[in-house]
Formats: structure tokens, C-alpha cells, sequence
């Protein structure tokens, strides 16, 4: 893994404190239906705010190293949007030359 591909500091510190709040939340939920959370909704609110302001500041870190966020999965079905283009067609097109029908050259 080069330099520029491996996580910050920062943004190991956000990991780890994603993993922990998420085990955090996990081992305090109610074992079973009807049962009462032992965390108040006041934590409970500070529990989603943390777990949004890590987000945001995860998404910030990432734009600013240029890591494009927006990929969405492709369907089979779905219309395509680019067109490949062959290298062989090009190399061809390249050592033809200019056309004998084209006047400006």
C-alpha cells in the first residue's frame, strides 16, 4: 500500500471510534421485544449525532484526497453511458493517414 492510499491518522482515529460506538450501541440494545434500553434518549440523540458528524467528517477527508464518492452500482439492464472504442481501430486510423476525400488535407 503506497503513502497516499493509506489512511491518516485522523481517519484511523474516526474508524476506530466508529467500530467502538457501533459495539458501544450494539451491546446495550434490548435482548428482547418489550424490553426497555438501558441508554436514556437523550444518549440514545448523542449516539446518532456522533455517528453523523464521524460521517461527515469521513466524507470531508475523502473529497479532500480527491476520492470520488459518488459510484453507484451499474445494472446489466442499465443503458450505457460511454462507448468503447477499440485501440486496434485506432492504431489503424493513425497509420492510414488523412483521407483521400477529405479536402483540407
Amino acid at each position: 500500500m503506497t503513502d497516499e492510499n493509506k489512511p491518516s491518522k485522523e481517519q484511523r482515529i474516526l474508524l476506530i471510534m466508529r467500530k467502538v460506538l457501533a459495539a458501544v450501541v450494539k451491546d446495550t440494545a434490548p435482548s428482547g421485544p418489550g424490553m426497555r434500553n438501558v441508554l436514556s434518549e437523550t444518549t440514545i440523540e448523542d449516539v446518532r449525532q456522533c455517528f453523523g458528524l464521524i460521517s461527515a467528517r469521513e466524507r470531508e477527508l475523502t473529497e479532500e484526497r480527491g476520492i470520488d464518492l459518488d459510484l453507484r452500482p451499474h445494472y446489466v439492464d442499465e443503458p450505457k453511458t460511454t462507448t468503447v472504442v477499440s485501440m486496434d481501430s485506432l492504431k489503424k486510423s493513425i497509420n492510414k493517414g488523412p483521407s483521400d476525400k477529405d479536402p483540407k488535407h
